[in-house]
């Protein structure tokens, strides 16, 4: 990518204003009840809103609309909305591209020249190619972008690409085929596919879908039966043969994939959003019937590759930290596997066989630490990285020499680096150049002490030489759930905050993976309420030091982040001043009767029994909404084709909120239409999305942005 001249940027100056920012007249729209009650062991829940769960019927369409209305009317009043989407528009256009990969003796990257809804596929045929042609253009899907590329996986040979596309957001997956040479598409095309992988082996591929709804209830009908597929290139989907299921256990969840030399088929058996059973095939032996090399849903195991007949293997098996084992195949019990890298003080987050080496990226206390190892696990270097960040990708195979890694941190949009393995030397390949100065802004990381005296760290970001006055308008995120690490990574939104004078703080709270499984234990199910606690001792330590204070506090989460915001406002609304829940899990007593919502069970548990549901309806956002509270100015955010979290969540969510809370602030709903849980959506409803969420923020934190 050619380097782009730096545009000289407007200073951006602070404003101070005291002047209250004008009130704004919501009238909320009438949400009729039902007499839903539900019976828990012998405790009485209404659900009044219920019939919101039917996102097919015209009376919750009608609804949304109404809600949209309220809500569109009252952002389109804000004064500086419109600037800050002008300021969004011209910051985010600036080219992307992601660390290169090789297949089939091609390069491939994608790229985004700025405000293309979708990033484009490209390839070239050598690393030092100048030359590089589009192999799929995303925004050629549809008109308005809501088609997105979902994943994609190159053939061995470099011939033929298998992509997944999803529309409007949704998990839904479709397959094509299309040959690299030609640029056409072939006439293989498979429906019903969800959360899957594409394996390719020999002139077909492993993938898993489930069987077709029968109805309308696509988006929120429980999801159930998966199987795993083996497609061949050139047959219709109806011939595809059946590899694996479980015909008894309609919870189980199958993944496959293939080693590089395609000589094993992996199977993933899962029943929970974490942790899984483990199965090996031969794949050119029809006799083997699969292996099971791990049992239960205790661990986790991930196949890194094999080397001969030998697999290696990350797992966290007496490891919260995990570590790497070698599994001989010819005498797989595990009282015979043998550890090549063992656990650690630090987390092992990934491995990668590349030339002859072992590369590894550990995380320490949430930043990336890269460590080589031989082959035999003995340890040979550090592989030094430009400052405290994350290393979002290494891209190497076996056969390689060469490979890519990519750095990003809050304040570096991204450094593309070529790595000769041989030699262990990085050169800069590619940087991300932006429209504004990174270098007037400075990352730190503090360590809090929550309720229970965990010490617990944070990220904060700001404008050097800032004034710590209390008067700074803050973010503060965080989700904390599924063994999810919060790492440091660049959002060129978020530059509207810092050239604002104002601050950005991530808290890395407990449930999440940063230092391993006892940490995301430690948040979860009967220890769930640890989240909500680190999260209101961050923002207590913000107001603490000086950075905001309450009136300039907003907070924001998505999906288990959702449900975390809406959990913490319940329990402490005084240290908040703005609220945004998006996409969140909002009632859970009834998040596993949903789509994919059963197997988030192994985090939160279930109100199926007594002990889960004592537990859940202490916290669960919508049964903790109270009257008489003053609750924070809260924007919602969901949409319609939302098949993760369903929108029925937030919709029965503000529901509540609107008819029992009696102050002032304002309490709305965003609900986007064709667009999903987040993955995929274009730019252009980015921006949008982005520009409400701030102006609404600003505007309810009275402080008025310089543009």
């Amino acid at each position: 990518m050619n380097k782009l001249l730096m545009i000289p940027v407007l200073l951006v100056i602070l404003s101070c204003t005291q002047t209250k920012l004008p009130g704004i007249k919501v009238a909320y729209p009438m949400t009729k009840k039902c007499d839903t009650v539900d019976n828990y062991f012998g405790i009485k829940i209404a659900d009044p809103y219920r019939w919101l769960e039917d996102d097919n019927s015209s009376e919750t369409m009608a609804w949304v609309k109404a809600e949209n209305e309220v809500t569109t009317n009252y952002l389109k009043q804000i004064p500086f909305r419109d600037k800050i989407r002008e300021r969004l528009t011209k910051i985010m256009n600036f080219p992307k591209i992601t660390a290169p990969f090789k297949k089939g003796g091609r390069i491939f990257y994608y790229k985004n020249e700025g405000l293309q809804n979708q990033s484009e596929l490209y390839t070239k045929e050598s690393i030092d190619a100048k030359e590089s042609r589009v192999v799929l253009d995303p925004n050629k899907f549809s008109t308005d972008g809501t088609v997105a590329l979902a994943g994609m996986n190159v053939s061995k040979d470099g011939q033929k690409i298998a992509y997944s596309i999803a529309r409007s957001g949704s998990d839904w997956n479709e397959i094509l085929v299309r040959d690299i040479i030609s640029g056409n598409d072939l006439a293989d095309h498979l429906y019903w596919v969800k959360f899957s992988g594409i394996a390719w082996c020999g002139d077909g591929f492993y993938y898993s879908r489930y069987d077709a709804p029968k109805d309308n209830t696509g988006l929120t009908k429980k999801n159930e039966f998966q199987k795993v597929y083996y497609h061949k290139i050139g047959t219709k989907q109806d011939d595809d043969v059946l590899v694996f299921e479980n015909r008894n256990l309609p919870s189980r969840m199958f993944s496959a994939e293939t080693t590089e030399d395609e000589k094993y088929l992996i199977i993933y058996e899962s029943e929970t959003s974490d942790n899984n059973s483990l199965y090996y095939k031969e794949i050119n032996n029809p006799k083997q019937n699969f292996v099971k090399l791990a049992d239960g849903f205790d661990y986790e195991y991930g196949v890194i590759d094999n080397i001969g007949s030998t697999l290696l293997v990350k797992t966290n098996k007496n490891a919260p930290r995990y570590k790497l084992v070698a599994i001989d195949l010819n005498n797989p019990a595990e009282a015979n596997w043998k550890t090549i890298i063992p656990e650690s003080e630090n987390v092992l987050q990934s491995c990668s066989l590349a030339g002859d080496k072992i590369i590894t990226v550990y995380m320490k206390d949430a930043c990336s630490e890269v460590k080589v190892y031989a082959i035999d696990g003995k340890f040979k270097y550090n592989i030094t990285l430009p400052g405290i960040g994350t290393l979002s990708a290494f891209n190497g195979k076996k056969a390689d020499n060469i490979a890519f890694y990519s750095f990003t941190s809050f304040t570096n949009p991204g450094i593309i680096f070529k790595y000769d393995i041989a030699s262990d030397k990085s050169q800069e390949y590619m940087k991300t150049e932006v429209s504004f100065d990174v270098n007037n802004y400075e990352t730190h990381q503090v360590f809090f002490t929550s309720k229970d005296g965990t010490k617990v760290p944070m990220f904060i970001v700001h404008k050097k030489g800032i004034e710590l006055n209390g008067e700074n308008p803050t973010l503060l995120t965080g989700y904390g759930g599924f063994n999810i690490s919060e790492t440091p990574y660049f959002s060129v939104s978020r530059m509207i905050w810092l050239e604002n004078g104002g601050v950005f703080a991530l808290a890395n709270l407990r449930g999440g993976g940063e230092y391993g499984e006892k940490w995301h234990e430690a948040g979860t199910k009967l220890n769930k309420q640890n989240v909500f606690d680190d999260f209101i001792a961050a923002a207590e330590y913000l107001i603490k030091e000086k950075y905001t204070s309450p009136a300039r506090l907003t907070i924001q989460g998505g999906s288990n982040g959702g449900l975390l915001i809406g959990a913490v406002i319940n329990q402490r609304p005084d240290l908040f001043a703005v609220a945004i829940p998006q996409v969140g899990v909002m009632d859970m007593l009834r998040f596993h009767k949903f789509t994919i919502g059963w197997a988030w069970k192994g985090d939160y548990g279930s109100s199926e029994d007594k002990q889960g549901f004592d537990n859940l309806v202490k916290y669960s956002p919508l049964h903790n909404i109270k009257e008489g509270v003053n609750y924070p100015a809260v924007l919602v955010t969901t949409a319609d084709h939302d098949d993760r979290v369903v929108p029925a969540h937030s919709f029965k969510y503000i529901a509540t909120l609107q008819n029992k809370y009696k102050g002032e602030n304002p309490v709305l709903i965003r609900i986007d239409s064709k667009a999903g849980h987040g993955g995929g959506k274009p730019t252009s409803k980015i921006i949008d999305e982005m520009a409400d969420l701030w102006s609404f923020a600003f505007y309810n934190m009275n402080f008025t942005p310089s543009y």
